[in-house]
């Protein structure tokens, strides 16, 4: 697999009343075509402002980042870029611009000026893809959070990106939204093998990935598959942060002097190793 990203000696930094903050130092990152990256931190480590560069709405202070090949600093090229890593936010609400699904989902189709018949093409299969096409004439502000989500991801997909940046896109959401998010993202990975690049702070989400890259202070700290990162419970829980509930179960577990693997991510692996 080809880098779809490269991220080269990265920093970035806020000004804010004449005050220089950095937000990233000196980041180097490949990211593989068809690869499910998830990005780990606490707030203010920086996660969320790397999302923005990758997407070119930030311009690195230093260094270069890549999508396709493409410098997010030339600014002749951010519409190619955005076409090709396109982005989803933490609030639904504030990505949809229509009155009607099927008319939202049409929005970026209709800006890269394809013809009538290909955008109509394309948001039925955009809105098959993530389960919302029997609500293709509903209103969006009827939708639940977890549907108008999905709807926005349909809105990016429709314009068929290579690679697909999530910032916390299931923070606001009920567990049931939650549901519905992730496994349209799991299947845009498997199905159609979209690069996932998706920022959460919800540990459960990350037991999928390929990869979990963890921050702090602007810095990657951690990085590599998920049983490899969540079974450093003690490194993590410096760090502020949390691990899947059945890791910590079984980090408790086996501290009593229970035999148990301390790698375990899910229900049906604890399951698995209580019953052996």
């Amino acid at each position: 697999m080809d880098n779809i990203v490269k991220i080269d000696n990265v920093s970035f930094e806020y000004i804010q009343d004449g005050l220089e903050s950095k937000a990233l130092d000196n980041i180097s990152l490949n990211i593989k075509r068809g690869e499910f990256v998830v990005i780990i931190g606490h707030n203010g480590s920086g996660k969320s402002t790397l999302s923005k560069n990758l997407n070119a709405i930030f311009k690195p202070t230093k260094g270069n980042i890549y999508i396709k090949g493409i410098n997010t600093k030339d600014d002749s090229k951010v519409w190619d870029i955005r076409q090709s890593a396109g982005m989803v936010f933490q609030n639904p609400d504030n990505q949809i611009v229509a009155t009607v699904v099927e008319e939202d989902v049409a929005f970026g189709p209709e800006n890269l000026g394809l013809d009538p018949g290909e955008i109509k093409k394309r948001v039925e299969e955009s809105l098959k893809f993530v389960g919302m096409y029997e609500l293709k004439n509903k209103p969006p502000h009827l939708l639940s959070g977890g549907q108008k989500q999905r709807v926005a991801i349909a809105g990016i997909i429709a314009m068929k990106p290579d690679v697909l940046i999530l910032d916390e896109p299931t923070a606001m959401l009920d567990p049931s939204g939650r549901k519905e998010v992730i496994n349209t993202i799991k299947k845009l990975n498997k199905e159609d093998n979209i690069t996932i690049i998706h920022i959460t702070h919800f540990m459960e989400e990350a037991v999928d990935a390929d990869r979990v890259i963890v921050m702090e202070k602007g810095k990657i700290v951690m990085q590599g598959p998920p049983r490899e990162i969540f079974t450093q419970v003690e490194k993590l829980k410096e760090l502020g942060l949390d691990v899947p509930f059945m890791t910590e179960l079984a980090y408790e577990l086996k501290k009593e002097g229970l035999d148990i693997d301390s790698d375990i991510l899910t229900v049906d692996e604890m399951v698995i190793n209580l019953c052996q």
